[in-house]
């Protein structure tokens, strides 16, 4: 690479040496045919005339070095005739080489003459198309962000002003090769409101070198530099070159722009905006492809097509551009500031070859959240344009573009989109999907692929899968585990998302190129996408976990990432039977196991056993013991060593015994609203699902924001096989009860279960605050008496006030209901509080309690194999009746036995973080 910063001059010391070599040469012939001393004194006069031509050429060389006076053409003029007055006889034109001298700028310019005609499409069709998505483009920024005209724009307040400002310092770089345009450029840059720092011409591979090289000779101005290099480095050299700028702007320019008087004020003005400072900033710029209703994109040369994009401004179809328009990319001219031309380099580029624009845009937004934008110009006053000639630059669809360029750019813009690149059809069309996939490696595309298979193939839903491509996971090896087809890896479609994390440039050993380009990427996709969740499996690499928080982290979106154990991912295939709306509570939930045992250390080692074999989906439980004072010591013994691998482990004894209601009420208190309790005696046994089926229900009808089920109180694991607050207790079958609707349908009923059940923390609350109020010594004091229900004799049991409390206010609980009542937790009916060893053996029938655990996947039995919608469960009340929920309303408030005084056709209100009874309110 060469570098000339102005034209070759012939300096002073090559003129006396040059006279040096003539005396000696003359003087070492003669002194063989002369005496000595008498051919000195015949050299005075040469030497005296030699002498005043030195004196000469020196004051000129002064002038002609001086940047404000052109004296080229006049010092060349006086050599050449002090030169022609030296005699004949003795110098010799092949004797003496006269100083040579550089050309004036007008003698090397040459202005490219082009009879140039703006092309104007006739096709009124394509002309409707192109101005339409441009007014819905204009309007959509409008609206969100702003368009100022170039009025507005000079009007905001500016780091770079003429008005009291400072002035910035500009690199302008033009990029030739053979266009004769370098003098049009460089005379208009002269001209410019505002000075530039330095101008760079720079050549690279270019057969005009030598002409190029004259025409900055000529200008003979130190701020213009002529850069060349015999090695073509394509469009990104100029752009290599600009690294090297010490300005604060850089102004890069085709050889087809020739800009107006005012557009380095204007630039700089916008530029030092606090708005645009973080911007590149051009005269000429595109907005990609939208899609199509296909769900296809089309090529951004396709014609006829309003999805094809905007090439802004167009005059081919009369679009000119009043107001700033922010683009996808730039093209022919890129202003911006020096810290930001860094960016372009972060990844690989595509191609060499072209798309260099592109390419910029996508880097600097992906890296540097910057946007790309075309300022407006004043139709009257070419002195505002970025190209005053409206020559080369401003030409539309009806130029011709080679095939293949044109596929090399579509695969280009496609795969920045892919990789999250937020284009104007992202912006303006925000996209909702239920799930995003990210794999790092193929072995995680096949832990992950049942599930994406099941995403995929449920109606209504979108999902897509993202591949860090590249060594780690090459996007056709994961279709081929997938068994989808190669192509569509290739095609404009989103399905398979390829990161191409081999982009990044060098070879390193450092985790943060990898962390970077999965955030930078995956914050944009997440942007354009809006997932409910991004799903990968637990044991990711540890950066890229980081990269994938981050990236959801800074979006606003509400997206959750689900880290799944790949042993779970079999056993969450009904995650993709949530609707959207709930997956992102996804880890909202916390569940707390809470044991209630005293001295049955067989029954406990039995449910300890039942509750470490079950599935949990990566998801951390904490488990607590709670302890009586009686607790006997093998008891202790099993609690202190039992090892809990899915979170911490709280031992809880009481120092005066408390009973079974103080031992079960106080075992749990939500310490928040996505604090749910799971209460459970030692003679429970649980099932290898039944955290799944808590879960799965909880997202359904709790924290769906579009269910509205406030009347849940509890869901059960048990589904009992008798009506236990009837006197006789007759035998009930939920199955057949049940089979004009479903046989396996879920119900709700108002009975709550005390045999494996999980509490909503509101209505815990509101249970704690009803027992301080109705819990006395003599629980003959209690009011309330259900009309024909066994459980008003039930004086010493907590699960009395709870039935009270839902009788009262309407609540329900849910219960499963499989066949042969087929349970998540199944009850022993072991001797204890309750149930004496001698009464277990008189009253109680073991076959009426224990019901079989549930060992397959149980939603392949539900309705549709998924939980039904809320408003589609059928409601029971205490009696094992059909009644509305409204109807149980009614039923509590005709009752009004409430701890506060209400209407007839009332039911209490409660505040629900502090459980409190606050006003009462029509039941239905």
């Amino acid at each position: 690479m060469r570098l000339s910063r102005n034209h070759t001059k012939r300096t002073g010391d090559y003129l006396e040496g040059m006279i040096s070599d003539y005396y000696f040469m003359q003087g070492k012939s003669k002194a063989k045919h002369s005496h000595k001393g008498g051919d000195f004194f015949r050299n005075v006069p040469f030497l005296t005339c030699l002498q005043f031509m030195f004196a000469v050429y020196a004051t000129s060389l002064l002038l002609y070095i001086s940047p404000s006076v052109d004296f080229r053409g006049w010092v060349a003029g006086h050599v050449q005739n002090y030169i022609s007055m030296a005699p004949h006889s003795v110098i010799r034109a092949e004797e003496i080489v006269a100083p040579v001298v550089d050309p004036t700028v007008d003698t090397v310019c040459v202005h490219e003459k082009i009879d140039f005609e703006q092309k104007k499409s006739n096709d009124s069709v394509t002309i409707k198309l192109k101005k339409e998505l441009y007014r819905e483009v204009l309007d959509f920024q409008s609206r969100t962000f702003g368009a100022e005209s170039l009025s507005e724009l000079m009007a905001m307040e500016s780091k770079w002003s003429l008005k009291g400002g400072s002035l910035p310092r500009i690199t302008v770089i033009l990029n030739h090769f053979k266009r004769k345009t370098l003098c049009a450029q460089i005379d208009l840059l002269l001209q410019q409101t505002i000075p530039f720092h330095h101008v760079w011409v720079v050549s690279f591979g270019s057969p005009m070198e030598a002409s190029l090289k004259k025409i900055v000779e000529s200008y003979n101005n130190s701020r213009i530099s002529f850069i060349s290099s015999s090695y073509d480095f394509k469009y990104y050299g100029r752009f290599q070159m600009a690294l090297q700028t010490e300005a604060d702007l850089i102004y890069i320019l085709d050889d087809d722009m020739i800009p107006g008087r005012k557009m380095l004020e204007i630039l700089s003005h916008v530029s030092g905006t606090e708005k645009y400072r973080n911007a590149v900033l051009g005269s000429i710029g595109r907005i990609l492809p939208f899609r199509q209703k296909d769900f296809t994109f089309p090529s951004y040369r396709k014609f006829r097509s309003k999805e094809a994009g905007l090439y802004l401004p167009d005059p081919a179809y009369d679009i000119t551009l009043d107001r700033v328009v922010k683009v996808d990319f730039l093209s022919s001219s890129w202003f911006l500031s020096s810290e930001l031309i860094k960016t372009l380099f972060i990844e690989t580029p595509f191609s060499f070859m072209t798309g260099e624009d592109l390419h910029l845009s996508y880097q600097l937004q992906k890296y540097r959240d910057a946007g790309s934008y075309v300022l407006p110009a004043d139709p009257y006053d070419k002195e505002t344009w970025g190209d005053s000639e409206h020559r080369l630059a401003y030409v539309s669809e009806t130029t011709v573009i080679f095939k293949d360029i044109v596929q090399v750019r579509d695969d280009q813009w496609w795969k920045a989109l892919s990789t999250g690149y937020v284009t104007q059809w992202a912006s303006m069309y925000p996209q909702n999907i239920d799930a995003l996939f990210y794999a790092h490696s193929l072995d995680e595309v096949k832990a992950l692929a049942p599930l994406i298979d099941k995403f995929r193939t449920t109606t209504g839903k979108k999902a897509y899968l993202v591949v860090s491509g590249g060594k780690f996971c090459p996007c056709e090896d994961a279709t081929l585990i997938l068994k989808w087809p190669k192509s569509v890896c290739k095609e404009r479609r989103f399905k398979v998302l390829d990161l191409g994390i081999n982009s990044l440039s060098g070879i390193s050993n450092s985790e943060v190129p990898i962390l970077q380009a999965v955030y930078a990427s995956m914050k944009g996709i997440i942007k354009i996408h809006n997932p409910s969740v991004v799903i990968s499996v637990s044991d990711i690499d540890s950066n890229v976990r980081k990269a994938l928080m981050l990236a959801i982290e800074t979006n606003t979106n509400g997206t959750t990432l689900v880290l799944l154990p790949r042993e779970s991912v079999s056993k969450s295939l009904w995650m993709a039977d949530l609707r959207s709306t709930a997956l992102p509570y996804w880890n909202r939930m916390k569940l707390c196991i809470n044991i209630i045992t005293q001295n049955r250390a067989s029954s406990l080692l039995r449910l300890l056993n039942s509750l470490k074999d079950a599935y949990y989906l990566g998801d951390t439980i904490p488990i607590t013991f709670n302890m009586d004072c009686k607790v006997d010591e093998p008891t202790l013994q099993l609690v202190k060593s039992f090892e809990w691998t899915h979170g911490p482990k709280i031992i809880r004894r009481r120092i005066i015994q408390g009973g079974l209601i103080r031992a079960v009420s106080e075992s749990w208190f939500p310490s928040s609203d996505d604090d749910f309790g799971l209460l459970l005696e030692d003679d429970i046994e649980v099932s290898p699902f039944y955290y799944l089926w808590i879960k799965y229900a909880i997202l359904a009808y709790h924290y769906d924001p579009k269910v509205s089920l406030p009347e849940l109180n509890s869901i059960s694991l048990y589904t009992p096989r008798l009506i236990e607050v009837v006197k006789e207790r007759p035998k009930w079958n939920a199955t057949e009860f049940f089979k004009h609707i479903h046989p396996n349908t879920p119900y709700l009923h108002q009975l709550p279960c005390s045999w494996g059940a999980v509490f909503l923390p509101k209505h815990w609350r509101e249970f704690y605050a009803y027992m301080n109020k109705r819990f006395t010594e003599n629980a003959k004091e209690n009011p309330v008496q259900i009309p024909k229900s066994r459980t008003n004799g039930w004086q010493a049991s907590w699960k009395k006030f709870l039935i009270d409390l839902m009788y009262l206010r309407g609540y329900v609980s849910l219960y499963p209901n499989f066949p042969n009542q087929t349970s998540f937790s199944t009850n022993h009916m072991e001797p204890g509080a309750h149930i004496s060893a001698k009464d277990n053996v008189v009253q109680h029938d073991k076959t009426d309690f224990e019901v079989p655990l549930m060992r397959q996947d149980f939603t392949k039995l539900l309705p549709n194999g998924k939980l039904p919608p809320a408003l589609k469960i059928p409601s029971l009340n205490l009696f094992n009746r059909a009644v509305s929920l409204k109807g149980l309303k009614a039923a509590g408030a005709k009752l009004g036995k409430d701890v506060i005084e209400c209407e007839t056709n009332q039911i209490v209100v409660v505040n629900h973080e502090t459980g409190l009874p606050s006003h009462c309110a029509a039941a239905f």
